[in-house]
């Protein structure tokens, strides 16, 4: 048999073979679509397992986000510091609200925000009022700070919160990738002011689209639920008390959700023993692996490493249908914000996302399928 006969193995596929149908099909036939008794399931299973007080449904992980900036404070004009290693949404958001991010470079064992680098540069390149804390060259407000939880991995959210509180800066978590991670036994995503949540389909639980803000305060989260409601303050007249959104999670996409969530802790356990399968087969390799924050549980929601000549070695595994993906771009290198500012000593993002590969990492990978990726990745690799 030729390699590009051979069946494929995806990258991350979602696992639907809990009770998905069922209660999709209950919600269907429950007439109620738009919000429902499955849609209030999913934010309680959600509160329940992350120990957040409050959880709203909304459309997805990026209209979390734009929400999420919203109630901290964030406005036209405003900067925002986020990690420069993420995915495209956690910078757009910043955008969607006339605001512009400023790219901190990451550390390069944990891939995550670079906290010392973060503290230096508002330490040097800041100043602070009764109104906030702003940048000295431009002037302009910094309003929060959005740490993302990569690849599952957990940021320090102690010291975060500490620098948060230094410098008058809000604490938005972008945990979309980390359900399921825990650091210091606290759930990502309840440390900050608020934190947000994606179900795309590649995350370790789908709603197919959906997504969800997270808070511990009670008026944030009643603002959350008016806002993607499109600011509706009357009942049955159409009034609106202020620039609202349409970004609900309907009904039979949450009855996903639900059965999804019977499942998660299974999901983790298979995602762990994924990484650790990869980490033990490519102990003798020369790659590089993402060392996780003291005290963190990840999810492990990607198993991903650093290897020279990654673009080759995806193009390889290609031809065998096997699929693997690059880390992202740097936000930097981006073109609609290469004009905002980055802050970097040694330009660490680019040469994680210039060596980083993730491998397939499928909840219904099989044992079979982990030993033909291992083969040929070794095989390639000398």
């Amino acid at each position: 048999m030729e390699m590009s006969d051979l069946p494929p193995i995806p990258l991350c596929e979602p696992n639907l073979n809990g009770r998905e149908k069922q209660y999709m099909a209950e919600a269907v036939d429950s007439n109620w679509l738009s919000g429902g008794s499955f849609l209030r399931r999913f934010e309680q299973q959600l509160a329940d397992y992350t120990g957040a007080a409050h959880v709203i449904g909304v459309s997805n992980g990026t209209s979390a986000l734009q929400v999420a900036l919203t109630l901290a404070g964030v406005e036209k004009g405003d900067l925002v510091l986020v990690p420069d290693l993420t995915f495209v949404a956690t910078a757009n958001a910043v955008k969607y609200l006339g605001a512009d991010p400023i790219m901190i470079d990451i550390d390069a064992n944990t891939w995550l925000m670079d906290l010392d680098l973060l503290q230096d540069f508002l330490e040097s390149k800041t100043y602070q009022t009764s109104n906030g804390c702003f940048h000295r060259e431009s002037n302009r407000r910094i309003t929060a700070v959005v740490p993302v939880h990569l690849l599952g991995n957990v940021c320090d959210m102690d010291r975060l919160s500490s620098i948060g509180a230094e410098f008058s800066l809000n604490v938005v978590e972008d945990a979309a990738c980390s359900l399921g991670s825990f650091r210091d036994g606290r759930h990502s995503g309840t440390a900050g002011l608020l934190g947000t949540m994606s179900f795309n389909s590649n995350k370790i639980i789908t709603t197919a689209g959906g997504g969800a803000i997270l808070t511990q305060n009670e008026s944030l989260a009643k603002r959350a639920r008016h806002l993607i409601t499109q600011a509706k303050s009357h009942a049955t007249e159409y009034i609106h008390d202020g620039l609202g959104y349409n970004f609900r999670l309907v009904n039979p996409l949450a009855a996903i959700g639900c059965a999804q969530m019977e499942q998660l802790q299974s999901f983790v356990q298979v995602k762990k023993e994924i990484a650790v399968f990869y980490n033990q087969q490519f102990a003798e390799c020369n790659v590089t692996f993402q060392q996780l924050t003291p005290c963190t549980e990840s999810n492990y929601w990607h198993s991903a490493m650093l290897v020279t000549g990654s673009r080759a070695l995806i193009s390889a595994l290609a031809t065998e249908n096997i699929e693997t993906r690059p880390l992202w771009t740097p936000i930097h290198e981006l073109p609609m914000f290469r004009e905002d500012l980055y802050m970097s000593r040694e330009n660490i993002s680019t040469r994680v996302s210039q060596r980083g590969i993730m491998l397939p990492c499928s909840t219904s990978i099989t044992q079979t399928q982990l030993q033909r990726v291992c083969e040929a990745v070794r095989r390639l690799l000398n």
